[in-house]
């Protein structure tokens, strides 16, 4: 469908928990009160509205958490999501330290890919940034993830002083790997607004200057991503900047939440409760055409320059 400016929304990120067993310290850091369990989607919740968002043309399906894996039985509910009728494309982004031990299971989805989360390959900088012993764990879900036939994307997310010196070792993993790593500008939101971003163009010089065959691929995705290509690499490296490319004007996505909140945008608050028309008893039609209209009036575009972030105190409840 289309909304007021013209877009065409046909992406629908669903976030299914908002735990998580990690604690990043730009999104879930130690002390981040959990959602109650009641106040949750159930399955058959999501996939019903999930049946609707696709009668409206949101066809291609992201699955989210917290750490989607970490859900009871999140496997079995992909498989049945890949059931509905319409679905041309179903992914799901993990942190992937659950990935390698899922994959059997997550065959019948037939996962279109994967996008995992790698802010670093130091397995000290792992724990420091994570407070979990994983990076073993996540670099046995990537490969095992690529044995299996997945198309395979990296989010590594830069942060000053942090991990910014890694910039050109997680960008060698594309010529050692057929993937997409990608650099995601930070987003001073919750945790993060005590944290300093690298913008994209800066990481961009970087790269030409390791990488002067780099060129801008063909194609910019189904996403806000832009992707460069060197004949060195086997895969593509991308850039979300958030903040230094203001991609809003192209944006075809909208996000439930896992207590059911359908937000239009991630920097505004404005949305529909979903959850509280399904537990009143709304039929599917109900459904419709509340989240038609809806739609219909997202956004324009985030704030973020001004530091409005929509009343967004973190991304592990909506799924970034």
């Amino acid at each position: 469908m289309l909304d007021a400016l013209g877009r065409e929304i046909n992406y629908l990120r669903i976030s299914i928990t908002d735990r998580c067993n990690l604690r990043c310290r730009y999104c879930m850091p130690q002390g981040v009160p959990c959602v109650p369990h009641e106040d949750v989607l159930r399955y058959e919740e999501i996939l019903r509205i999930s049946r609707v968002a696709v009668s409206l043309g949101m066809t291609r399906l992201r699955i989210t958490g917290g750490e989607p894996l970490a859900r009871k039985g999140a496997p079995e509910f992909l498989a049945a999501l890949r059931q509905v009728p319409g679905v041309e494309t179903i992914a799901i982004t993990t942190n992937g330290v659950l990935l390698a031990e899922s994959l059997d299971r997550l065959r019948p989805a037939r996962l279109d890919w994967v996008n995992i989360s790698l802010d670093t390959l130091s397995g000290e900088r792992y724990r420091d940034l994570t407070g979990v012993d994983g990076l073993a764990q996540t670099l046995e879900g990537i490969h095992a993830a690529l044995a299996g036939g997945l198309a395979v994307k990296l989010n590594c997310v830069l942060m000053r002083g942090i991990n910014d010196d890694e910039i050109l070792p997680l960008t060698r993993l594309a010529t050692q790997l057929p993937v997409d790593v990608r650099f995601i500008e930070l987003m001073p939101v919750g945790a993060a607004r005590d944290l300093a971003r690298v913008p994209g163009a800066e990481v961009l010089e970087i790269l030409k200057s390791a990488y002067p065959d780099l060129a801008p691929a063909a194609t910019r995705g189904n996403g806000p991503a832009r992707y460069w290509q060197s004949p060195a690499f086997l895969g593509r490296v991308g850039f979300i900047d958030a903040m230094g490319d203001h991609f809003c004007g192209q944006c075809n996505r909208v996000r439930l939440s896992s207590q059911g909140f359908l937000r239009l945008c991630l920097y505004h608050g404005e949305g529909l409760d979903l959850r509280a028309l399904l537990r009143s008893g709304a039929d599917d039609e109900q459904l419709r055409r509340a989240m038609e209209q809806a739609i219909g009036g997202k956004p324009e575009g985030h704030h973020l320059e001004t530091g409005e972030t929509g009343g967004l105190s973190g991304l592990s409840k909506i799924g970034g």
